[in-house]
């Protein structure tokens, strides 16, 4: 069987009695917790800071701030001492992350969200972060990834976590399949992945890569995603964190993955480059309205009314 890319495949529309698409509804339950959309800005250093953490958080979005420079214990701190709604933090697996973890715990500090994120999930590394997140904090919901297999997402469910992010190697500067010829085309990949809930194992899917459009969000629900995580369609906001610069006199802004130079500040082990990406003219809030405005028409013409709609939606290989 064929893997496939969003692009390609084509959704096919169903009969709706939905008077208006603005009748449409994109809100998403996710672990318990209902948020405005099933958009999630990629946890990466040119994508999301704490100002957008913050923004994200008190509109009802869903957010995870990165882990790069800031220490997890300063951020948690920070977050509680401002009373923060929602707060949610990304973690590796290396001991300065079991450090910080157990001082917060300690402080008693509230955590809902932990992405313990790193590049190859299924491995022993995050069974055992997932067994010490856990210990510490019982009812924080655990996030883990990245994988891309049906296996890994059973058992890394099995270990302890609450969603599986999935994607290897697809994100626009992401080099891991150019580097280590591992990957898996994002429809496919979220396809199987997602297929573990029927067969019992009730764990959301977060689809992590290979976003480049607005309709990808729907094709990535189709194939099963609960979550959908997009980098250049937010990197390229005016008020993203991304370095702006002028080429050709057109706007750009700096788009560079986590396993990159520019975000490790050394050269070893790169999977990872900087992408240039001409910014959108719109403001991270404006360009959450446009995705609002395109999946209540993408839920239309599902023929339904609420996002899941799009779970019952047939497509065409193109």
């Amino acid at each position: 069987m064929k893997a496939l890319k969003y692009s390609d495949i084509c959704l096919i529309p169903n009969h709706s009695e939905v008077h208006s698409r603005v009748d449409c509804d994109p809100s998403v339950e996710f672990c318990a917790r209902e948020f405005m959309l099933p958009i999630i800005p990629a946890n990466m250093k040119s994508v999301i800071d704490m100002d957008l953490s913050r923004s994200l958080a008190n509109d009802g979005y869903f957010y995870i701030m990165h882990r790069f420079g800031n220490s997890l214990k300063d951020t948690v701190i920070q977050m509680n001492e401002e009373r923060w709604p929602l707060i949610s933090v990304s973690m590796g697996v290396k001991i300065s992350d079991k450090k910080d973890i157990l001082a917060l715990a300690k402080l008693k500090q509230r955590i809902d969200f932990i992405t313990i994120d790193i590049a190859h999930g299924h491995c022993k590394r995050m069974h055992n972060a997932i067994n010490y997140v856990k210990k510490h904090f019982p009812r924080t919901n655990i996030i883990a990834g990245n994988v891309a297999t049906p296996e890994a997402v059973r058992q890394l469910y099995d270990w302890g976590a609450s969603a599986v992010k999935v994607g290897i190697g697809q994100g626009a500067p992401c080099t891991t399949k150019d580097k280590t010829g591992f990957t898996m085309p994002m429809f496919t990949c979220v396809e199987k992945c997602s297929n573990v809930m029927d067969e019992g194992y009730r764990v959301p899917v977060i689809a992590d890569g290979g976003i480049k459009c607005n309709g990808d969000i729907a094709k990535a629900i189709v194939a099963g995603a609960t979550m959908v995580m997009a980098g250049g369609l937010f990197a390229a906001c005016i008020d993203s964190p991304a370095i702006e610069s002028s080429i050709d006199n057109i706007s750009h802004k700096a788009y560079f993955g986590s396993a990159s130079e520019e975000n490790k500040g050394h050269n070893n082990n790169i999977e990872g480059k900087l992408t240039n990406i001409a910014c959108n003219n719109m403001t991270v809030g404006q360009k959450l309205f446009e995705i609002t405005q395109d999946l209540q028409s993408s839920i239309s013409y599902a023929g339904g009314n609420q996002i899941y709609a799009l779970n019952q939606v047939q497509y065409y290989e193109v």
